[in-house]
């Protein structure tokens, strides 16, 4: 069996900080070979020892050292033409020799050189202790990393020779090439990460500095098994220390005495969702969110929503506008994905907000509005502008249409249309346009606002973030095509700035509370990109521009799941089904808490710090967004996280089910047939 990461078109990324935390991380994918007899692990002198040390602490097996020599080649000595291993194995590329006319003996000039230094530190490291007997035992070969593989392939021919009765690699970085090639030499490979361009193994680690002699010296010293153990590893497992310090969260709802510990009167709560189509994410946010409103004097709700379909509903639930009915305050969420606004839980909540403000209103008392963060409504917020415009200042809509005109030579709603033919010149850039609508709407929010009152302000504020959603998905729309990184930073960017806005508009009459809001938003951007690969690629999310701006006025929860069913599409735009969630992989966020045996936890540093130190170990986290890709799940919906950092608190539930849209298609009814079709095992 292999376990690698299929490769991304992603630059390289320091994952781990050093090689204690990488050996960490590859313990928890060896987590088949925890308490099987027979089993050993060897690190690859002296970078892997370090490494090993922790694999073998963790898995309580035995560990050694085995030493291999790289033969560099002369006038190129980092440039390795082959490799020396214990016991005298000698490994040469054939083709490297050839291409720089290394004689024979050069070759044995080397192979000398390094055999020597490799008896010397054999005697050293092991203070004469004699090596492991490896045969007829499953050998765990650890290094810090591979490039080229030959001091590896040196390590593996030479260990054969001691008839081990399996031989497994385990590495924290190498190419997706290198690994492969190995899967058919020895009976299990590991790669934790498999960089896309891979540079250099130092690539993966904040603190790559060189082993020394006497580090090796006191791996090999510190004993893995026994009494003199490290008994914290051997005793404890991770998920035992994370079960300890759990909370039971029934049905994905925390007791509100863990809440107010984890909240306690933070401005900003955002509370993710690790897939878009998960019913009891859905259900126990909106149950932590009435919480919020009626117990914490939350005034607004902001989701990952399209600006001007969320103020429908803000409307709806506010006793204003149209709408007679939930449903219909939400027919406006007509963009792929319907179901991810449109769906049974989240009328129930709309319904229950109304009812909530029609009681506050009754009593003269502060509303709760929902509002919308996300910028994908470029048509529809062009529209929204000018229709206000038509009622407050029909000479200022006249000028909002001839500039809006700008984008006619795309459908309506088309963005990706539009970014795709201003970026490569086939079509105008809007971008002046946009800008100068937006600038007047600023300038002349003010007058219009004084015109009529408290109401007159909330559409005004409506009518300019309108403007500015345009502004910001002109650019965003243009982005799309110049990198994945920049068009993910503007749109939090916008979702950002968006929630910043809502608070001082919020905020703007000092005679009550200051404003407090609860986003709801998806674990990607929930989260903290700092505790996460894609923040060493500059990517930026909502939740760690708000840790910077709001401190400790704003707080993070994620949700996760093991395993269940999700409503998704199989590709952009599909049609809504009921997807199986396969059980999540192995050194995974999602199976450490599975180990726990609890069906529904919340687990947070705040309620026990015990938990810190698994939770900040690097691990995978899965994320689900409106499409779900099983075949290729590794590599479409897992990246590497700090869970710890990366959430103030996350709350567990083992086994989900999908998400039911308003609209139930027959290919969400029927449902996806189970991978065991037509055996049934």
């Amino acid at each position: 069996m292999t376990r690698m990461k299929d490769p991304s078109p992603r630059a390289p990324r320091r994952v781990f900080r050093d090689r204690r935390e990488a050996g960490r991380v590859l313990a928890d994918l060896l987590g088949a070979y925890r308490g099987r007899a027979n089993v050993v692990v060897l690190g690859l002198a002296r970078g892997g020892v370090p490494v090993a040390w922790e694999v073998a602490a963790a898995l309580g097996v035995p560990m050694d050292a085995f030493i291999v020599r790289k033969l560099g080649a002369p006038g190129h000595e980092e440039f390795a033409m082959g490799a020396l291993a214990s016991g005298g194995r000698v490994v040469v590329n054939d083709d490297i020799l050839r291409a720089l006319r290394i004689s024979p003996q050069q070759l044995r000039d080397v192979a000398e050189r390094e055999g020597r230094e490799l008896i010397r530190r054999e005697a050293a490291y092991r203070g004469g202790r004699p090596p492991i007997d490896v045969a007829g035992k499953t050998v765990i070969l650890v290094d810090d990393g591979l490039a080229t593989g030959a001091s590896m392939l040196a390590a593996v021919q030479a260990l054969r020779e001691a008839e081990p009765a399996e031989i497994v690699i385990a590495v924290p970085a190498a190419p997706e090439s290198t690994c492969r090639e190995f899967t058919g030499l020895v009976d299990d490979v590991v790669c934790a990460t498999m960089p896309t361009p891979f540079l250099a193994v130092g690539e993966s680690f904040w603190d790559f500095k060189q082993v020394s002699d006497e580090e090796v010296r006191v791996c090999l010293a510190t004993a893995t098994v026994g009494a003199s153990a490290p008994t914290s590893l051997i005793n404890e497992t991770p998920a035992a220390v994370i079960n300890r310090g759990a909370v039971d969260a029934p049905a994905g709802v925390p007791p509100t005495e863990a809440l107010e510990e984890i909240i306690g009167d933070a401005r900003i709560v955002l509370i993710g969702e690790s897939s878009h189509g998960t019913h009891e994410f859905y259900a126990a946010r909106a149950a932590i969110t009435k919480w919020l409103i009626q117990d914490k004097g939350f005034c607004a709700v902001a989701a990952e929503a399209d600006w001007p379909d969320a103020y429908r509903v803000n409307r709806y639930v506010r006793g204003l506008g149209h709408d007679d009915t939930s449903d219909e305050a939400l027919s406006g969420f007509e963009r792929f994905p319907a179901w991810m606004w449109r769906n049974v839980v989240v009328r129930d909540f709309v319904d229950w907000l109304h009812t909530h403000n029609r009681h506050r209103r009754q009593a003269g008392e502060r509303q709760t509005g929902f509002y919308g963060l996300d910028l994908y409504s470029l048509h529809r917020s062009m529209q929204e502008v000018i229709s206000y415009l038509d009622n407050a200042d029909p000479r200022a809509a006249a000028r909002a249409r001839a500039r809006y005109a700008c984008f006619d030579h795309t459908s309506a709603d088309d963005g990706q249309a539009y970014g795709f033919a201003a970026a490569f010149g086939a079509g105008l850039s809007c971008e002046r346009q946009a800008i100068e609508q937006l600038v007047e709407m600023q300038r002349n929010a003010l007058e219009y606002a004084r015109r009529d009152g408290l109401l007159a302000e909330d559409e005004v504020f409506y009518a300019q973030q309108n403007a500015q959603t345009v502004r910001d998905a002109e650019v965003y729309y243009r982005a799309m095509f110049g990198g994945r990184v920049t068009s993910w930073n503007l749109r939090d960017d916008h979702m950002a700035q968006t929630l910043h806005a809502l608070l001082a508009h919020l905020d703007r009459h000092r005679d009550s509370e200051p404003a407090r809001i609860v986003v709801w938003a998806h674990n990607s951007h929930v989260g903290d990109a700092r505790a996460t690969e894609v923040g060493a690629d500059g990517q930026l999310t909502l939740g760690q521009l708000a840790r910077e701006h709001f401190g400790e006025d704003a707080r993070l929860i994620g949700f996760t799941t093991y395993d269940g069913t999700v409503t998704a599409a199989s590709e952009w735009g599909g049609v809504a089904e009921r997807k199986f969630v396969r059980p999540a992989l192995n050194g995974s966020v999602e199976e450490l808490f599975h180990e726990t045996g609890r069906p529904e936890f919340l687990v947070s540093a705040a309620i026990s710090h015990a938990v810190s130190e698994p939770l900040d170990r690097v691990r995978l986290g899965r994320a689900i967004g409106v499409i779900y890709q099983p075949a290729t799940e590794r590599q479409s919906h897992y990246y590497h996280v700090r869970p710890g950092e990366q959430f103030d608190a996350i709350i567990h539930i083992d086994r989900t089910r999908a998400l039911e849209p308003l609209e139930v298609a027959s290919s969400w009814s029927k449902g996806e047939t189970p991978e065991t079709y037509p055996t049934g095992l």
